[in-house]
Parts: C-alpha cells; structure tokens; sequence
C-alpha cells in the first residue's frame, strides 16, 4: 500500500517555521515527508534531520526525499530522543523543529495495523512494530480499573466505566483479538440513543487506547522543554495537535517556557531566578482553512501552535 498522508496545514507551519537557506531543521514526526519535502526544497547548505518510528513511514520518507540527497538525515527513532541523536551526529542545536502528532492517514487508512474501526481486522495499534505490546494485549489484561482510567482521561468517553465493565465480562468469556469484537462490545456498553450522536461510538475509546499503547501524552510532555532548550536563538518550534490533549499540553508547555517565573503573584520583583526562554507567536492556536476542510475533513480537529526561542 502507498504511505499517503495529507500534510496539516501545511502552508501554515513553512510560513512559522522562518525557513533560512543555510538553517538546521528537525521534523520529529516525519511520516511521508509531506511537511519535510517543502522544508527541504528551501534549504541550500542547511540540512533537515527527520525522525519517526514507523517503519513504513522510514522507508515511503527516504524514497520522496531522495531528490535532497546528503541534506537530509533520516533516522527511525522516537521523537522524544530526537535531540539525543542528533547530539550523538554532533549538531549542537537547530533553527526549527515541526512535531505532526497522532496517527497517519496511511496508519488509519491501512486496515491491517490495527487503528481502525471501520474494518475487522486484528487489534495492534502499534506506531513502532518493533514494540511487542500491542491493543490486544491492553484489551485482554489490563485490569477493568487500568481501562475505565485510559478510556476516561485519554478519550475523555463519559461512558469509560461501561465500556471497560462490558470489556471485562467479554474477555472472561473468550479473549478479544479484532476491531470487529471490539467494536460490538463498545457498541452494547453505549446506550441507543445517545450512539446516534457524536461519531462511530468507538472513537474515542481507539483514540485511548492509541495514545496508552504509544504513550503519546508522556512523549510530548517529556520532549517539549528539551526541544526549546535545543532551539538555536530565534529559532521556532511549531506543534500540530489533534485533540484537547494533546493541545493543552503544549499550550501548557510553550506558556511556562515564555513565563517560568514561580514566586507568588504578591511578590514585588522575581527571586526564583527563572527566565523566560522565549515568546509564544500563536496567542490562539492556528486551525484550517475552509478550502483546507473541504479538501481534508481529517484536519477538521487540527490545532497550530508556535513558540520562538529568545534571541
């Protein structure tokens, strides 16, 4: 199957991102180098270092930018030791970096990974196959307490406590290997009428079950400051999100980054010591185009938010 990713906002992120010819760029999510291409074709003696974990994202990213030849460093790895590689490779610091979160068009669109619940097909979920956790193996042995916490606070699902009960009695009886079992369990823990709105009544429990598999919030949580210490002066980092989780976290981040100071608000002047490490460029965060939306209903959720390093 050909890796096809439609690339969020895409005009907006080269625009913030203050491409310079001869600046060091780190695309830490880089799929299939949709983003990564049109920061590369910008680039004369600068250089892009890409990352992503997934193995089909690595081999469809080296394929399209190959025409960059030696400007382009690819390297299969998780973001959050980005900066830990490319301190091994002897970069010391870069000009920008773009994080695309959540889960490819390819990821969703190829039913044999295990992402959606439009198929029945076996349930993985995993954004590096070399990982040996998988969905089915959340599903069928984490505890209903473990379930009802993941369903509720990572696909913030108000009938989590249902879900994770009708989970368990189910398993007890047989263990549950596909999307299709678990599509039908979710379907009967959700009453009628309120499964006519908001979506396929699995969504959100997927969404939980991705982002615990992939521990995609402690990730971010983790790579944030670490990515604006690594920010050369002046340099820009730029974060698409997804959902309300992901957002809050980086409009969390990028706030303390820009105001760290922690005495309390009575204090006359700051004696913590702590010094703004630069300023948020998106007050309110980014979101699509109508033309965007009506080209790509995936990016209806998509959130840009942008932080510049202190020159």
């Amino acid at each position: 199957m050909e890796f096809k990713h439609y690339s969020v906002l895409l005009g907006e992120c080269i625009e913030n991102l203050n491409i310079k010819p001869e600046g060091i760029y780190l695309d830490g999510t880089l799929g299939g180098a949709g983003h990564s291409f049109h920061i590369a074709e910008r680039l004369t003696t600068g250089h892009l270092y890409g990352t992503d974990q997934d193995e089909d994202a690595i081999a469809a990213a080296t394929k399209r930018l190959e025409p960059f030849g030696d400007k382009v460093t690819i390297i299969r790895d998780n973001y959050e030791n980005a900066v830990t590689r490319l301190k091994a490779l002897g970069v010391t610091g870069v000009d920008g970096i773009l994080l695309d979160l959540g889960v490819s068009s390819f990821q969703l669109d190829n039913a044999e990974r295990g992402f959606t619940y439009k198929e029945d097909v076996p349930l993985d979920m995993r954004m590096d196959q070399r990982q040996t956790l998988t969905a089915r193996d959340i599903v069928n042995d984490y505890s209903e307490t473990e379930l009802f916490h993941i369903i509720r606070d990572f696909g913030e699902d108000k009938f989590a406590k249902n879900i994770a009960k009708h989970i368990c009695i189910e398993r007890a009886k047989a263990p549950i290997e596909t999307t299709g079992q678990l599509n039908d369990i979710i379907k009967a823990a959700i009453p009628a009428r309120m499964r006519e709105k908001g979506g396929h009544p699995s969504k959100r429990t997927y969404q939980a079950i991705r982002i615990a598999l992939n521990r995609e919030l402690d990730v971010l949580q983790n790579s944030l400051e670490g990515f604006i210490d690594f920010l050369n002066p002046g340099g820009r980092i730029c974060v698409i999100t997804f959902h309300s989780l992901e957002d809050r976290i980086t409009k969390s981040s990028f706030k303390t980054a820009e105001d760290p100071c922690t005495c309390p608000p009575d204090f006359p002047v700051c004696v913590c010591g702590k010094k703004s490490k630069g300023k948020v460029i998106t007050r309110k965060p980014i979101l699509p185009s109508d033309e965007e939306l009506a080209e790509n209903k995936r990016s209806q959720s998509a959130k840009l938010r942008v932080f510049e390093k202190k020159i």
